[in-house]
């Protein structure tokens, strides 16, 4: 592949030791209703400063039913927080050994609701955001204890906007912050307005009050944010203002602000969290590919990178937020989404411009003669490839000047202000396809490759970031192909590949299972790993179950919450002393120590304690 800025990253599958271990384990330790395949698809680029491994799962044992999505984790209790969409409630699992994480407990939102979003503070003090059986009317925020010996007690409610589609809380632990989607009815009879909930938290663990809702509105920017770039369309029926047109997705917060993905509108809010009030709104932009090239045809039935006149509006679903030098900086994983509602579909293939009462492409569009746009719109060039009609038109709305796609297909970099300073261009496609060339940008439901290439391709979702002997590493979920993109950050300028993952048995295909019944869904369930990375979670070694850097993904498609161990390729910062934990050991705790990782490897888990003891004694 060609136009990779970076050295060809050397591949590193799994070896016949690290598979014979990863088996024993497995044979051991593993949840019927997941699995850890056993040779997940893995690369590590030359000179990387991590690594990363796949330690356990847990699975819903639901195939495409949205069972496990969002996940957090409370160190103190050791439990992992997974929104199962599907049951409505939020599944708790104990990860005290994050290689076997078991559910132990579930949180319910209410009959007829569904749990989008949770997020816990130090204390156990967890939040999660409810939606209604009829998504336009308000939502609410529920409050419970992580930590609680009995689980499913919910402490308290709050009401907040419409859709209420994430949720997060301060690092300070002060406030939880909402982002109300707004979405509107199917036929537009009703469009509420988008917004974000800022809700002052109680100092112990008990739910807040309504007095302590706040809720930060666009209503100062009314008529102001189209002329600066930001998309606002497809307004019908009810929907008529530009607060009815932002649709909050995700939140991210440094310094007292609240950065806020409006994926559909291609743009970023920045709320003072203080104040609860909205600063600013800014436009993303968009990808050129007549300079940055993707696969545009999923008819071709091969891996075809390559530039061509359209546009990539980037859409970001999940943001985070870091800090060099006193400079925030926002980590976006550019998803794309489009508007497909009842009353209103802006998503149209290339090659039906011209037809279906849509206006044509622009005569000499792109410098291109009749005979080539002809080319230009077949299905086995970019005529598969989905646009938007809502930009583009020229002045007088005959034709298409410009064509815009949905998506970015990689991540950006972003100053709080506003000012790109990085994107990944074409390395996902690019990556994915040396590594997984029979199923490049395949679907999450089966394995069909190319099928993606005309629909956002591997479609980055999710991302966090975290930081690792002082260096800081952004994770990327990927929705369709799957698996785990792992960037070193910490020159927000400069970003380097560091590795992918994927815990996905391609042998296995879930599509054709379906049609085979409930049993056999169920067997390939236990075989195929991870299909749908939907939220991420990093967890520092200092609260770790097993003191290593962890993370987490919630799986939607195959319904599983998978735990990967991220290691350091560098050398730990020099100390100045020994720590205390390690030169207080005596030779028999030390021997201990051996003893134990030992028997939990040859899972002598009932033996343990006795060796220990014996060991101590001496």
């Amino acid at each position: 592949m060609k136009g990779l800025p970076m050295s060809t990253p050397s591949i590193s599958r799994t070896g016949l030791a690290a598979a014979c271990a990863t088996a024993l384990t497995l044979g051991l330790t593993q949840h019927a209703g997941a699995a850890v395949v056993g040779e997940p698809v893995k690369q590590i680029a030359d000179g990387a400063t991590a690594d990363i491994s796949v330690l356990g799962s847990y699975g819903a044992g639901a195939f495409d039913k949205s069972a496990a999505e969002i996940v957090a984790f409370h160190a103190d209790s050791r439990r992992i927080l997974t929104v199962n969409a599907l049951s409505g409630k939020i599944d708790v699992l104990d990860a005290s050994d994050p290689a076997t994480p078991t559910k132990v407990g579930e949180v319910s939102g209410g009959e007829n609701t569904t749990i989008n979003s949770v997020a816990v503070r130090r204390d156990g003090l967890a939040v999660a955001t409810v939606e209604p059986e009829n998504k336009t009317d308000n939502g609410e925020l529920i409050f419970f204890d992580a930590s609680a010996d009995e689980l499913g007690a919910v402490l308290g409610r709050v009401a907040v906007g419409a859709l209420p589609d994430m949720v997060t809380i301060t690092p300070d632990g002060a406030y939880a912050l909402v982002a109300n989607e707004g979405e509107p009815a199917e036929d537009y009879s009703y469009d509420p307005e988008g917004s974000v909930a800022v809700v002052k938290l109680p100092s112990d663990v008990a739910a807040a009050t309504q007095d302590d809702v706040q809720t930060a509105d666009f209503h100062a920017f009314e008529g102001t944010l189209a002329e600066k770039g930001v998309h606002i369309f497809g307004q019908a029926g009810d929907s008529k203002t530009e607060a009815q047109n932002l649709e909050p997705e995700y939140i991210a917060v440094s310094g007292g602000k609240a950065y806020v993905t409006l994926q559909e509108n291609n743009a970023i809010a920045v709320v003072d969290i203080a104040a609860a009030t909205v600063e600013d709104v800014w436009p993303l932009g968009y990808t050129d590919r007549r300079e940055v090239p993707m696969d545009y045809s999923d008819k071709d039935k091969e891996i075809d990178i390559r530039k061509a006149p359209v546009k990539g509006i980037l859409q970001p679903d999940s943001i985070a937020a870091y800090e060099v030098d006193g400079t925030t900086y926002l980590v976006l994983a550019n998803e794309g989404d489009a508007r497909d509602w009842e009353a209103y579909s802006e998503e149209v293939r290339i090659s039906k411009l011209g037809s279906k009462k849509l206006p044509p492409l622009c005569d000499g569009y792109a410098g291109m003669n009749a005979e080539q746009i002809q080319e230009f719109q077949k299905d086995e060039n970019a005529g598969r490839l989905k646009i938007t009609t809502a930009f583009g038109l020229n002045d007088d709305g005959t034709c298409y000047e410009d064509l815009y796609t949905f998506g970015g297909r990689s991540f950006s970099i972003f100053t709080g202000d506003g000012q790109r300073v990085f994107d990944s261009g074409a390395q996902f496609e690019e990556i994915t396809a040396d590594l997984l060339p029979e199923y490049f940008n395949a679907s999450h439901t089966d394995n069909e490759l190319d099928s993606r290439s005309d629909d956002k391709g591997p479609e980055p979702e999710g991302v966090t970031v975290g930081e690792i002997n002082g260096r800081t590493y952004a994770f990327i979920g990927f929705e369709r192909l799957g698996g785990v993109m792992v960037y070193d950050i910490t020159d927000p300028e400069h970003p380097a590949y560091q590795a992918y993952i994927n815990n996905r048995d391609f042998s296995v295909n879930m599509e054709d299972l379906t049609e085979n019944g409930d049993d056999a869904v169920q067997e390939g369930l236990r075989k195929v790993g991870d299909l749908g990375a939907e939220g991420l979670t990093f967890v520092p070694a200092k609260d770790s179950p097993n003191e290593h850097n962890l993370l987490l993904v919630g799986n939607e498609v195959s319904g599983t919450t998978t735990v990967f161990q991220v290691d350091s390729l560098i050398e730990q910062p020099d100390e100045t002393a020994p720590s205390p934990s390690t030169s207080s050991l005596s030779k028999g705790g030390v021997i201990a120590i051996a003893l134990a990782a030992l028997a939990i490897v040859v899972g002598a888990l009932g033996a343990l304690g006795n060796v220990i003891a014996a060991v101590m004694k001496k």
